[in-house]
Formats: structure tokens, sequence, C-alpha cells
């Protein structure tokens, strides 16, 4: 394809210059910095039509006597053609359009923009427009699908995507361009093109090679490459046959490659070598006119890209296959010979085929029939045997005939290397702070987390830092010059923490602005080795941690000193710290297909320092990756992956990862994200920023943060049995920080723990009247072992009133079970450090013991005052006595709080008994004293004595028996002792006992069990008596009677009014 090069020709002032051709091939059109657009006859009109359009012209589109330009005054308008009268503007953008096409009827017009848009606008009625969102940087360049189905752009996010113009949703992206903050800054335009008429490809500009994609099915099956090509292409055009295409680069090159065969059929170069910014191909194949970036205008004539004149690659069927020589006799002709030629002028190559079978050496030699670079050429990867030429034919070649090749029948069909065809490995994914967004923007959060805000500058005019805290009690708001290029950030309570990367002349360094420090001296500085750069860091309670490219931590005190320092098992993601603790993900093995393989390591620096998980692999969703990692308020690691899952590790369960939200099914549009910024467990909280559009949000202006709701992927959550199963383990998840905080020495809320464990008990009860409803006695069993022996009492009740015998005498056994689980229990929480399940069982041998009439509110069924516990209005500390404690961690004594008295439902009076699970025991001497003077108010009596309770809300225990025979003796050796004390020294003595006593006392209890159910039944047959005055008798049979009646009428007021 011999053609020749017209000289350039001045066109416009210098800068970014767009050309095409009229659809009759008559005039060309050019548009430049001037604002102009030119309309030129031809090369040689010394006096072109000229249209203004505004200060400057990014870009035009011409169809159908329209012409469409994109301005700097941020629109898109069109014109008349060839008349140039405006004709009205089309759409606008909130800052200036890249590029404009039409489609190829000239009905729409697509545009794309610096705001990161891609607008779709009907020509004849341009309210009627489609707006494609979900780029993250400003939009390169649009095409249009020929068969007007698909949109395909380029954005400085280093993307290409496919859209559907329809339901202007994402069909597929591809990350395969290099990522900038800016058009002015971009390496290439990356000018996307289509094939026209089948519409079968759709090329894209990578680096210095094009990528040919399928058209359906979105496969990348060819690259079009040349050797000698070196630079980046810049733009791309199809012929309008669709079998050829030009490329013409940075450096100025231009090749054209005949996609069939995948070979280069003409290379070019611009006579000063500038950039070639635009290309057009003449309507009949003929002709190719191009622009630079210093506004001037060229032209390549004679291309031969018509069927007749394709024959440099093809023969004519008939022919004998053998007889090679004359396939290239017709064009060797009056050809000069190699090195007399122009480089305007050089000869095409052509697939030569040696005589000898067996040699392999076959390559592409100039139609001169002489081997310039015989080297080069064997080297080449487009240098293809022809039975690769056949193969490629095969895959590439549409359905006619056109530039096929004809092949010897003797030639083997043997591909020049072994294709794999299993699974290919993913892009590891890149190391991120998360909270941040990407850092090739030029205003971008470097850090939003609960503690405030960073945000990062970096523009012609300033290179900066802002630090804002969302509570100014902590620190007033920061101005930090950015003379290092800080590109990493973290923000604790206690400390800014900055890392830049390494230069040519500088180490990467560590920058900590310790603002909480008493001393003047409040910063300080580290240079990493040389050759290791910062790739994570974060910040906890006292100490500060980096992640660097050598794959080690380093650990820091906050005030600068250096810690432990140990290798990483792979190149870190992210990482992050919360008080002691500090989570770090990392590539453990590549990926393929899509996933990415990450460990995930949960290091805890508290008294003892340990690994609470050890290099386990991170469940991520289906081809997703991580975009966010953390922990909640309250310091459970949990993370959020692109497709918008968040999962939180669940202590209780060996330390595996539940779901507990899905922000995509709160999205209103497929380009729609969350942008997590924190979790809370109590309140259960999803803060985040609602991105349209996008996957982060810009620093203007300031985002509004939404709060998302959790909830559990649980079957049927549309039934009333699924929301309750949801509620109950959402609520036994969000609240195992409770156990965790309480044995690392923390201070715990004890109301909002008796709380919580109010309301899973309630729900139980719930689920378990819903099972009887439904008459599944055995969940009914399933669900009893879930809960506390309190409320296995209230559901043997319920049982019972149901007429459902043979399952209260199976949650009776389960009651006993339980009250002799607590029993034995008993001694070992008194003499180790408690743990939650202890308090909660020691609670529960106490309940008996400490009760008190009171809330004042008659039950429906009697006069009598609704049963409540004194601990029901106390809260206990974190630990008890200085002997259960372990040395050295403060402790403060236990507080009790009364609650202020309000009115309760039926159903909040019924399940006071089921509240917080503190034990009583660990409560000291004096503090028993505002217990004392609580129980002056009105309406609320001095403690029951233990043998006022016989008829208890559980079986009795051993020790409640022994109690009972020796109380005379303790409180005649002791006559001083308060109610508590008493308990707490029979538990002493009980102790001391041998095993074979306590187990005979044991015994007995059990026995007696029997005969106080078989007394309890002859009371409700009986009926029972009113006490006017509230006050506790000391006869038994009185107590009884109470007892009997008021809770099974609360129990039936909360099965019934609940369901």
């Amino acid at each position: 394809m011999p053609c020749e090069r017209k000289p350039m020709r001045y066109g416009h002032s210098e800068g970014h210059t767009e050309v095409c051709f009229d659809d009759s091939g008559k005039f060309i059109v050019t548009c430049g910095n001037d604002g102009d657009v030119r309309i030129w006859e031809g090369l040689d009109d010394d006096d072109p039509k000229f249209i203004t359009v505004g200060e400057k012209a990014y870009s035009l589109a011409l169809k159908n006597g329209k012409l469409v330009t994109a301005s700097s005054n941020n629109t898109v308008q069109i014109h008349t053609f060839p008349d140039g009268d405006p004709d009205g503007i089309l759409t606008r953008f909130t800052t200036n359009a890249t590029h404009v096409v039409f489609n190829s009827s000239g009905s729409r017009v697509a545009a794309g923009s610096s705001d990161f848009m891609v607008k779709v606008v009907e020509v004849s009625d341009s309210s009627q427009q489609k707006t494609l969102r979900g780029h993250e940087a400003p939009v390169l360049s649009v095409t249009f699908d020929p068969k007007d189905d698909f949109l395909a752009s380029a954005s400085c996010d280093g993307s290409v995507v496919v859209w559907n113009i329809e339901e202007q949703s994402q069909l597929i992206s591809w990350p395969v361009l290099q990522k900038t903050n800016d058009i002015s800054n971009a390496k290439s335009l990356c000018r996307l093109a289509w094939q026209p008429g089948t519409a079968k490809f759709l090329a894209v500009p990578v680096e210095t090679k094009v990528h040919l994609y399928e058209r359906g099915s979105w496969d990348h099956v060819s690259t079009l490459s040349d050797d000698l090509q070196t630079q980046l292409i810049n733009v791309v055009a199809w012929s309008p046959c669709g079998q050829f295409l030009a490329a013409g680069s940075v450096g100025g090159s231009l090749t054209v490659w005949d996609v069939n065969s995948k070979l280069c059929v003409e290379r070019q170069k611009h006579e000063k070598g500038f950039t070639v910014c635009s290309l057009a191909w003449h309507p009949s194949g003929s002709q190719i006119v191009y622009t630079d970036t210093e506004g001037c205008l060229g032209l390549l004539d004679g291309l031969s890209t018509s069927t007749s004149n394709t024959n440099t690659t093809k023969a004519p069927a008939k022919k004998a296959a053998k007889d090679y020589d004359d396939l290239f006799d017709d064009d060797d002709d009056d050809r000069l010979m190699d090195e007399g030629l122009s480089e305007t002028n050089s000869p095409v190559k052509k697939p030569i085929t040696g005589d000898d079978d067996d040699d392999d050496d076959d390559f592409l030699m100039p139609a001169t029939g002489r081997v310039r670079n015989r080297g080069a050429i064997l080297d080449d990867e487009n240098s293809l045997d022809t039975g690769s030429l056949k193969l490629g034919q095969d895959k590439f070649g549409d359905d006619d005939d056109t530039g096929s090749v004809v092949v010897p029948a003797a030639a083997p069909l043997v591909p020049m290397r072994p294709v794999y065809e299993g699974p290919m490995p993913t892009a590891p994914q890149k190391a991120f702070q998360p909270g941040s967004t990407p850092a090739h923007l030029t205003h971008r959060f470097m850090m939003w987390n609960s503690v405030g805000i960073v945000r990062g500058y970096n523009d012609e005019q300033d290179n900066a830092i802002d630090v804002e805290f969302h509570d100014t009690a902590v620190h007033h708001a920061m101005h930090l010059t950015n003379s290092l290029g800080h590109t990493m950030a973290d923000l604790s309570q206690e400390a800014v923490l900055l890392a830049c990367p390494s230069t040519d002349e500088l180490a990467s360094k560590l920058q900590c602005l310790h603002f909480s420090s008493w001393d003047t001296n409040k910063e300080w500085m580290v240079d990493l080795p040389e050759g290791e750069d910062v790739r994570a860091l974060c910040l906890g309670q006292g100490w500060a941690a980096v992640a660097t490219s050598a794959l080690m931590l380093r650990l820091f005190s906050i005030g600068g000193i250096q810690r432990e320092i140990f290798s990483l098992p792979g190149n870190v993601v992210c990482m992050v710290g919360h008080g002691e603790q500090l989570l770090i993900v990392y590539h453990r093995a590549p990926g393929f297909d899509g996933e990415q393989a990450l460990g995930v390591q949960l290091l805890q620096f508290g008294r003892k320092k340990r690994q609470l998980i050890n290099g386990e692999p991170l469940p991520l969703s289906l081809q997703s990756h991580l975009s966010w990692l953390g922990f909640t308020a309250e310091g459970t690691p949990c993370y959020v992956d692109s497709v918008g899952v968040v999962r939180m590790l669940n202590r209780s369960l060996g330390n595996t990862w539940t779901p507990v939200c899905n922000t995509r099914e709160t999205c209103k549009s497929k380009s729609d994200h969350y942008w997590v910024v924190g979790i809370h467990e109590n309140p259960q909280q999803l803060r985040c920023i609602p991105c349209k559009g996008s996957r982060y949000p810009p620093t203007l202006p300031r985002p509004a943060v939404a709060i998302l709701p959790f909830k559990l992927p649980l079957c049927q959550t549309s039934t009333e049995k699924g929301q309750m199963e949801e509620q109950f383990w959402r609520s036994v998840l969000f609240h195992n920080h409770f156990s965790f905080l309480s044995s690392s020495g923390y201070e715990i809320d004890e109301d909002g723990q008796s709380q919580t464990q109010k309301e899973q008990q309630e729900l139980l009860m719930k689920m378990f009247a819903l099972s009887c409803k439904l008459e599944r006695e055995f969940r009914c069993v399933e669900l009893a072992e879930l809960m506390t022996q309190n409320v296995v009492t209230l559901a043997i009740r319920y049982a019972s009133r149901s007429r459902r015998m043979a399952l209260a005498q199976r949650l009776s056994e389960i009651a006993l079970e339980k009250a002799n689980q607590i029993q034995e229990e008993e001694p070992e929480e008194q003499e180790e450090e408690p743990e939650y399940s202890g308090e909660e069982s020691l609670r529960n041998v106490l309940m008996g013991y400490v009760q008190v009439l009171g809330s004042g509110k008659p039950s429906s069924s009697s006069g009598l005052p609704r049963v409540t516990n004194i601990l029901d209005n106390m809260t206990s500390s974190r630990k008890s006595s200085p002997l259960s404690r372990s040395a050295g961690i403060p402790s403060k004594g236990p507080v009790l709080k009364p609650l202020a008295p309000r009115p309760k439902t039926k159903t909040q009076s019924t399940l006071l008994q089921m509240n917080g699970t503190k034990a009583a025991s660990k409560k000291t001497p004096e503090n028993t004293q505002p217990a004392a003077d609580q129980q002056k108010q009105p309406e609320v009596p001095p403690p029951a004595s233990p043998a006022d309770n016989t008829e208890n809300n559980r079986p009795k225990t051993g020790f409640q028996f022994w109690l009972e025979e020796n109380r005379k003796s303790i409180t005649a050796d002791q006559p001083d002792l308060e109610e508590t004390d008493i308990i707490k020294e029979a538990m002493g003595r009980f102790r001391t006992l041998s095993a074979e006593e306590r187990l005979s006392w044991t015994e007995r209890a059990k026995g007696q069990t029997g005969d106080a159910a078989d007394l309890k039944k002859r009371k409700r047959a009986g009926g029972g008596a009113e006490n006017d005055n509230g006050q506790v008798e000391a006869d038994e049979n009185s107590s009884k009677k109470k007892k009997s009646l008021d809770p099974s009428s609360k129990l039936s007021a909360f099965a019934f009014n609940k369901n």
C-alpha cells in the first residue's frame, strides 16, 4: 500500500487540533485552540471558510449537514454545515467537554467531559439525554457501537468502559491505561474506534500497541503491533471498509495495519516528529488526513484499500498452490529497488514462503524481494508463518473473502508457541489507605475516619494538607504545607501520621505530629533505609505502624521510639489500628480469574503481646477486591469489598467473618456506591457517604454522611420467624465485644450489656411462643437451650398453660440441667478471673435471694405488685475484689445506679427477670449500702429471706437447701451481717464441704423439687390470697400463692400481646 505524504500546512494556533472529512469527502474540517472551525476544500485551499465557536474548540464531529463542537464554555453546540449558522446547544457540562462523536446514523451525539461524565443526546430533541456515570477521572474519548447498542469510553482513571446505552449501565471495564488526574497530564488521548459495518471489534490504543476486543464476548482477541512502533499510540481510526486500522502516535509516526492478517501495510513519519492528535479517513478510503499538536494539517494520499487492490496478501484461488513465484509477479514490475525508495513510498511487506517445505524461516519481505534487516524481521511478533496467517484469517476474517490469505496445501498448521488455556492470574490489588481517595487526584481525601478528615491539595497554587477534627475538643484544625509530597496519612486522638514515597534524591520518610504530647517538641521524622518505601501506615493507642516495600512491618511508639520489627508474608494491601489491636491484610498468593488471594493478621499489643489471627485467608465476594478495612468504634475488625458486602469478625465462632450488610441493596443505580467511613456496634450504624456514579466522593462540596442499617443475609427474612432469627443473631454478633473488652481489661457499659441480654431473651421467648403456635415442640426445646434459666421457667409456664405437658416436662429437665451446671461452675468462677459466661451463671444462682416487690404497677389479673429484682437497678464494674483481679490492672469499685422509675408496658415488665447477668457475689460489702438506701423508696420492702422464696423461678439447688438449714448458725456467729454478706459467708462455708457432702445436699434438693411442683399445682387450683400492703410475708404458703399467680398472668399477657 504505497502512499504519498503531502507537506504539512498551518491550520490553527498551537495546541490540540482535530480533523474530519464531510460525508461526501469534498471538504476537510478542522478545529483548534484558536476557537475556530475551518472548512478546507483541499489541502491546497489558501482561503478556507471559518466559523468561530468559542475561545477554544476541543473537539468536533460532522454528519448529515450538522456540525457539533465542544468549546471552552462547557457546552456542546451545533451549527449547520457548510453554512455555519448556529443551531442551538445540545448539552452542557460543569467543565469543558473533551470529545464528541456522532453515531453511525447521525441521530445521536455522545460527549465525554472533564467532570467524569458521558452524555448521549438525541440531535432532533436535545432534552432526550442519557448520562453515563461511573468514571472516576476526566473522560478521554468516546465512540459509538455502529449498531447503536453500546458506547465505549476511555478515562484518566485508567479504565476503558463499555456501556449499555439504554440501561445506562457498565457492561465491562478494562483497567488497561495509565492513571492520571487530568487530560493535560495524560500520556495518550486513547481515542477509541469501533470497526464500521460489522462492528466486530473495538480498537483500544494501549501504549505502543492496539488491542482488539470482540463485541459481545468482550474478550481481548488480538493485538496489532509493529517492531518499529516504539512510541505511545495516541489515536486510531478505521478505514470505511473496516479492513484497515490507522494509528497516530505521540512521536509522530503513522501506521496502517491490515486487521485480517495483522500485518503492518504502511508506515509514515510526521515530517517534524510532532504528536499526531487526530486522524480521519476519506470516505473512499484512499486518503488519511491528520493534525498535530502544533495546529498543522497533513495528508497521506494514494492509499489503496479497495478490495481490487488488496492482492498484496491475496492470490487467485484457482492458481496452483505450488506456483509461488506467480503470486507476486504482478506487483514486482516497475518497482524501484529498496535502497532507491524514499521514506514516503515505503513498499508493503508481503508473506513469502520458501521452496523447501522443511525450511522454517518463513518471514516477511519487502515487495522488492530484498530483506532489509533479516534479524529484526525474524524476531518480529508479526512475522507469522503461512500456517499462522491462515489461523489468523480464520479467527479475524469477515464472512467475505476480502483480505484472506491463500496457504499452500503442504504448509503445516503449527502454532508458533504453546497456547495456555487455563485460568489467568489476576493483577494484584495495589496498596491503599482505607478512608482515602485515589492519589492521582489533585484534591483528595487522604483519610476520613471517626476522629476527623485529612485533605490533600496538589495543584499549581498550593501543595498542602488540611486536618479537621469532628470534635474540636480533641484539637483545632491544622493547615500543613506538604513540601515533602506526603501521599499517605492517618489520624488518631493523639497524632497525625504522614508518609511520602522515595525519590531519586530523597529516602521515603515518615512524619508524625504528636499534637497530644505535653512537651513542646510535638513533631518527629524518620527516614526509611534506602530502597524501602512506605506502602501502608496506621496509628493505635500509643503506637504507630508502617508496612514497607521490603515486606517489613516497623512499629514505633507515638513519641518516636523504634519498637518491634517483623517480616510480612506478602505485599501489604492495607492495615488499620485501634487501641491495642493491629489488623494487616496482604497478598498471600496470586489470585486467578478475577479473584484476589488475600491473607489477614490480627495482633494485640496488650500486657501479653499475641497474634489473634495468623495469616488466615480473607474471604471476599466473587471477583471483587478489598475497598475498606477498619475497626468498629468498639474494636471489632471489619471490612468492605468492592461488591459492597460488609463483613465483621465473629469472635465467638472461632474468629470467622460474618456478612452483616450489603450496601448494593440500597443503591438505586449500578454506578452508585457507598464509601464507608465508620462502623458502630452500639447503636448499630454503618456510616458512609453515598456516591452517585462514582466509587468515592469529591472533596467539594463537603459530602454528607448517611447511616445504613445492618442485616444478616439469613433465609426468608420476610417471614416473622426469619425476622426474629435475624434480629437475635445480629444482636448476639454485635454484642460479642462486651466479653472481648472485659477480658482485655476495659470498662464496659453494664447497662447496655444487660439491656442487650434482655432483648435477646425476649426475642427467644417470642420465637418460643411462635413455635408453640405452629406446634413445633422440638424447635421449642432447641430454643430453650439458648435461654437463661429464668426464661426457661417462663417457657415452662407458657407450655403448661398451652396444655403442652410433654413439652413442659422436657423443658423442666433443661431447667434442672442448667441449675446443676450453674452449681458446678460456682467454685471455679469464684476463684478465677470472672468471664462473661461465669458471671451470668453466678447471677442466676443469686436471683432467688435478692428479690423485692415493687415496680408499682399492678398486674392485670391481680392486685399484687410486679416481681422485680434489686439487681435490675445496679451496674457492676468490670472487675471484682482484688483477690480475683489480675495484678497491675486499674479497677474501679462497683457503682450502683438507680434507674429512673418509668411506667412499663406489660411486655417490658414481664422480662424484668431477664436482665443483665453480672454476679451479685462480686459486690463488696461497702457497695451494698446504696442498695439498702434504695430499698427505702415507698413500695420497695427489705429483701425477703431465702426461706420466703421456697417457690422460686427455678428448682432449688443443694446450696439453697444447705443455706436454709444453716442460716441460723451463720447469723448467730455474725449477727450484724447484711443479707448479701450472709450469702457470701454461706458460699464460703459451703465450698469447704467435701464433694460427697455437697452431692448429698444436691440430691436432697432434687427430691424436694417434685414435692414443690405438686404443691404448686394444689395452690394454683385453690386460688391465691391477695396481699394488700405488698410486703413479703414470712408465711411460705402466701408467698407461693403470689408467685404462682402473678408470673402466669404476666406470661399470658406477654405471649398473646406480642404475637
